[in-house]
């Protein structure tokens, strides 16, 4: 079996920055921003982590809990709008399973935090978007038409991705029971928001494909 290498071309474009590129990469909100995630030494993850009746609590664990709340905090709004203005059935639906599905994973998340809250380094959720979050709520409701279709498609498709990405590596390393039933759920809505917002028709997979792969946009091959 040979081995695929990366061209120095190819290399080069992973590192090339644009506004559109860095709009998307803002999408993979900063979740690992603690000490302790996967590679760390054991004496920081001691430190990162609380032992709690249903297995420790770690930095990681806590971040995913506030990624979940914020998560429902601008997308069951965002949901709500596409219903409302209902562009195409197709929408209105993405929007209909956004808000149904964020609004029973708010309500799990807040159990955990609640039930975690009695333990020593208890979750504090917040309570309204981060400000990033704000203004994607803004540039949704300022969009018109076609162009109010795709980005709402684009922006909920590539941030359900993120999730299922988080979601699994949560469900893969954590040692918390609560917070591991906590990341099933989240692959499991994850999963079931990526299908109805790709049925809209309006998803640029090829988009997705080069975020994925550092490329700016407009990046195509050819003969491959």
């Amino acid at each position: 079996m040979s081995a695929h290498r990366l061209t120095p071309s190819a290399l080069s474009t992973g590192v090339v920055v644009v506004a559109l590129t860095a709009t998307i990469a803002a999408l993979m909100f900063p979740v690992w921003s603690y000490a302790d995630r996967s590679g760390t030494g054991p004496a920081e993850l001691r430190a990162g982590s609380v032992a709690t009746r249903w297995g420790p609590l770690s930095a990681a664990d806590r971040d995913f809990l506030v990624r979940v709340r914020l998560a429902g905090l601008w997308r069951i709004p965002a949901g709500q709008q596409a219903v409302a203005r209902a562009p195409s059935r197709a929408v209105a639906v993405a929007g209909e399973h956004l808000v149904s599905g964020h609004t029973y994973l708010d309500g799990r998340v807040r159990d955990v935090a609640t039930r975690l809250g009695t333990e020593p380094l208890g979750v504090e959720l917040p309570s309204q978007p981060a400000e990033e979050q704000r203004s994607w709520l803004r540039d949704l409701t300022a969009a018109q038409g076609r162009a109010y279709e795709t980005s709402f498609a684009a922006l909920l498709r590539r941030s359900q991705g993120q999730d299922l990405e988080v979601a699994a590596h949560i469900r893969h390393t954590t040692r918390n029971g609560l917070v591991r039933a906590l990341a099933d759920d989240v692959v499991t809505a994850a999963l079931e928001h990526m299908k109805v917002l790709e049925a809209t028709g309006l998803v640029d997979f090829d988009a997705i494909a080069r975020d994925a792969a550092g490329e700016p946009p407009g990046v195509t091959h050819g003969g491959h």
